[in-house]
């Protein structure tokens, strides 16, 4: 193998490709579906009950200023959230809880007639 190869080859190895910010690792996150619990205002959270296998769970998840809350496609204020909406939401843990990154209202729950449980009368 000649100098110029070598020198070449060399070279060529020291080359990597730098990634841009689309190829770049998106933050870690969670997502899950559930009803709203609580719409804390004041703290900028909610709680969502959401179920695990058998078993049902509340997540606390911050809103910040760059979460993205959604109905239909259309923006939506936090404020116009209520307990019993059904939501989507996705998020990742951050020094002080879970922080929501999107949160979506997919539908909302309605109760029945007369107090809305199953059974026989």
């Amino acid at each position: 193998m000649n100098r110029l190869t070598f020198l070449i080859l060399c070279l060529s190895a020291q080359i990597r490709p730098v990634p841009t910010a689309a190829q770049q690792a998106a933050p870690p996150h969670d997502s899950l579906q559930g009803a709203v619990r609580v719409v804390d205002l004041r703290a900028r959270a909610l709680e969502i009950t959401t179920g695990v296998g058998m078993a049902l769970r509340v997540v606390r998840l911050r809103i910040a200023a760059e979460t993205r809350l959604t109905a239909a496609g259309a923006a939506l204020p936090l404020a116009q959230l209520q307990r019993g909406d059904i939501v989507r939401a996705s998020f990742g843990t951050r020094p002080g809880g879970f922080v929501a990154y999107t949160i979506e209202r997919v539908g909302r729950m309605t109760t029945t007639k007369g107090g809305g449980g199953g059974g026989t009368p």
